[in-house]
């Protein structure tokens, strides 16, 4: 009794007898007696050659076979990109793998994974299929990047995207912000020179101009931080209170200039600085408080008596001119006796007589002065 086996255009047969591979069979009706101990394996050329419990390494002492065959093999220290007609298919890792070479036309790209950084040669966009084997870092536009191998400083990097195998080589970058920063020095308690203790809030701008210099200082803020304290302290000791406070901007200047000799150290440049609160203990501002207010109610004083002084001058100039000039002095009394009537809301007059004589005779009319 016979069994057939039927090989398609896109298959290709593999025949083993007793276990152990005999040859490659080409599309065909092949028959086999049923008691016979040959047996064959159909494949899909489409597919990779893969036989499931057989080692590769089996099949490519037959040279028919591996002529029809594309051997990779991937070292350890490797990554190896597989493209089917120019189309990514998949990432090979460490190993030996064979594909049919019949249908397709298959194209390889190694990779060394100890160099950790992606090649030119390695387009940008399969990079999304490649996520577990690829990391990525970014450099914004306002940063400067400093790439570590395996702890080792490599280069600065300008801002841009960096890719970089997920390999033997530990990779590592650190950023360094370029742009204007600001430091706020908040509640420093300083001693000035008659042992007042008070508080400041500092705040000083600066901006990171040599960014290696910074890479290279551990605790970079905290360095500066502790240098602003310290000055803070060394101007404000030899201060008394009065002066600290009428001499409040002059602590900024000193401040800066005091910093503009650190910036080499720094690799930084300072742009500016200021106070922005000097806090007093309470006891200090009662003080303050009703030394100030003695000082408002005597310039309060001062003002009160220019005031009369200007204002009794006043009245004795218009008596003069008065007293000189007897027609000013009518209209003075018209002026008063107008005023009056504004307050008054009616007025009654008795007996007869003209209106005008009787008024005249309530602003007290004067006689006029007998000739001699």
């Amino acid at each position: 009794m016979l069994k057939k086996v039927t090989i398609q255009a896109d298959q290709r047969g593999l025949l083993f007898h007793k276990g152990s591979y005999v040859k490659k069979l080409m599309p065909g009706t092949y028959n086999y007696f049923s008691w016979s101990q040959s047996t064959v394996v159909v494949m899909n050329i489409a597919k990779p050659f893969d036989v499931e419990g057989k080692d590769l390494q089996l099949f490519l002492h037959d040279e028919d076979l591996a002529r029809e065959l594309n051997i990779v093999r991937v070292q350890d220290h490797e990554y190896v990109l597989r493209y089917e007609d120019g189309q990514f298919v998949q990432l090979l890792k460490p190993g030996i793998y064979a594909f049919w070479n019949i249908l397709r036309k298959h194209t390889f790209i190694h990779t060394d994974t100890r160099q950790a950084e992606l090649s030119a040669e390695v387009d940008r966009s399969i990079l999304p299929k490649l996520t577990a084997y690829v990391q990525a870092f970014e450099i914004a536009s306002n940063e400067s990047g400093f790439l570590f191998y395996d702890h080792v400083l490599q280069r600065e990097i300008s801002p841009g995207k960096y890719y970089f195998w997920k390999g033997p080589v530990s990779v590592m970058v650190k950023k360094i912000d370029l742009r204007q920063q600001q430091m706020d020095l908040i509640g420093q308690e300083i001693m000035t020179e008659d042992k007042v203790t008070l508080r400041l809030n500092f705040v000083c701008q600066y901006k990171i101009v040599n960014p290696l210099r910074a890479l290279e200082m551990k605790s970079f803020d905290e360095q500066i931080h502790i240098q602003l304290q310290l000055m803070l302290r060394e101007y404000v000791g030899t201060l008394k209170l009065d002066d600290l406070l009428k001499r409040k901007e002059d602590i900024a200047s000193f401040i800066l200039s005091r910093m503009h000799e650190k910036s080499e150290e720094f690799g930084v440049q300072f742009l500016g600085a200021g106070v922005k609160d000097v806090i007093l203990p309470g006891e200090m501002k009662e003080i303050l408080n009703t030394v100030l207010m003695a000082e408002k109610k005597a310039q309060a004083n001062l003002i009160t008596r220019r005031e009369e002084t200007a204002s009794t001058r006043s009245l004795l100039n218009t008596a003069k001119l008065m007293d000189e000039n007897q027609t000013l002095f009518r209209l003075k009394e018209l002026e008063f006796l107008e005023k009056i009537c504004e307050k008054v809301g009616s007025i009654s007059l008795t007996g007869g007589g003209d209106l005008l004589e009787r008024l005249s005779s309530l602003i007290g009319e004067r006689k006029p002065a007998s000739k001699s």
